[in-house]
């Protein structure tokens, strides 16, 4: 059985994470995106899949390769310019089988519904049952089956949306030749699957659960819900003093220095070095070759590959990217003193972000200066450098 994955998308809502790589390569405990979506799909019965690639396509096929270690054949299709998600689908025409599973890129479903969805005789489509249905597709039903998908309605004509997941056959092709320009300027996956519902019975499998990976603080809930499913695994050295409680994964070559005092779950990559006397907390993911000094304490946050923390340092409810330096002493405030919820910033604009904790979104390659504060929901472009006790808040750009 064969899915397409739409991989496409630079990831716009994800800046500044996504800045030099697409978001479906971005970490979640410890695995990019895509691949744990491609894991749960071949435990549903995938063994084949056409990755519909664009921006940052050298990344993908870089980890990816031919599949080989996933147990998997893997093609590849280019789409050139992101003109929607119906022509993302239209890129991978020539490597489709006649019959296919087509997956978002920024979907994370059950793999117990996805196999019931491989197994189906007929079209189909998933579905989650959404508190505000008006901000996603909803589906118009009839019985178990979809009449036609509703876009973003103030008055959405049920609570069953659209979880961007589908079993399909080489009709959608033509459909989606019929399909209009949607208002966005774009082609539109939905609006060929509403014309092809109205000449095939396209039936509706509920998912039991389901992770849309959007928004920066998306990969602090995921490593939330994914970390207890990890398996404890010990591969480094750790020091005489240091003490390690609950789930715990550590990497190859990494060190625990004494003193130190890690609470699981937390996942820790290969060749880091941590301590001495350094605090990690619960739901914490640090990518390879992270130092972190001595007495640092980090919470529920995720340090990606090649970053330094100096000592005496707070990280909270954080996403961290790659080669940063944080200098000795720099705080990362995650709570405001009202207890409301944290703003934010996607793709420049201000934005609740539902959390009552966030700490700092930091780009690439980012160092501040020994004694600097950050305050809640900042956001901090690549490249950036801060002066000594200077104090960051808001959009953060050099």
């Amino acid at each position: 059985m064969q899915a397409i994955i739409l991989a496409a998308g630079e990831g716009s809502r994800m800046w500044p994470l996504t800045a030099k790589r697409p978001k479906v390569m971005l970490p979640i405990v410890g695995k990019p995106l895509l691949e744990h979506i491609m894991l749960r799909a071949i435990q549903a019965g995938i063994d084949k899949f056409v990755l519909v690639v664009g921006y940052g396509a050298e990344y993908i096929k870089e980890h990816f390769k031919d599949g080989s270690t996933l147990g998997v054949s893997i093609d590849y299709a280019i789409q050139e310019k992101q003109l929607g998600t119906g022509h993302a689908l239209e890129s991978a025409e020539s490597l489709a089988e006649d019959r296919f599973l087509v997956l978002n890129g920024d979907i994370l479903a059950d793999a117990i519904t996805l196999k019931k969805m491989v197994q189906s005789k007929e079209f189909a489509v998933a579905s989650i049952r959404a508190p505000d249905p008006g901000r996603y597709g909803a589906f118009l039903t009839k019985g178990s089956y979809m009449k036609s998908v509703v876009e973003k309605s103030p008055s959405p004509p049920s609570e069953m949306v659209n979880a961007g997941i589908y079993l399909l056959s080489n009709d959608i092709f033509e459909a989606l030749c019929r399909a209009p320009l949607s208002e966005r300027g774009e082609y539109e996956l939905t609006d060929g699957l509403n014309i092809l519902a109205s000449k095939k019975k396209i039936r509706i499998f509920e998912l039991k659960d389901w992770m849309e990976i959007g928004r920066p603080w998306d990969i602090l809930e995921a490593n939330e819900k994914l970390l207890f499913k990890m398996k404890p695994s010990i591969h480094g050295e750790i020091e005489p003093g240091a003490t390690l409680k609950g789930i715990i994964s550590l990497g190859e070559g990494t060190i625990i220095r004494s003193g130190s005092y890690i609470e699981g779950p937390v996942l820790i990559g290969n060749n880091c070095d941590l301590g001495p006397n350094c605090y990690i907390r619960p739901f914490t993911c640090l990518g390879d070759k992270i130092r972190i000094g001595n007495a640092v304490e980090i919470k529920n946050s995720t340090i990606m590959d090649g970053t330094k923390i100096g000592h005496l340092s707070y990280v909270g409810d954080s996403i961290i990217s790659v080669n940063c330096n944080l200098g000795a002493g720099t705080i990362i405030a995650n709570l405001r003193h009202d207890n409301a919820n944290i703003w934010s910033f996607i793709k420049g604009n201000r934005v609740d972000s539902g959390r009552r904790k966030l700490g700092v979104i930091m780009g690439d390659d980012v160092k501040t200066g020994i004694n600097t504060t950050i305050f809640p929901g900042t956001v901090i472009e690549s490249h950036f450098r801060s002066l000594p006790a200077a104090t960051l808040k808001g959009l953060v750009c050099s």
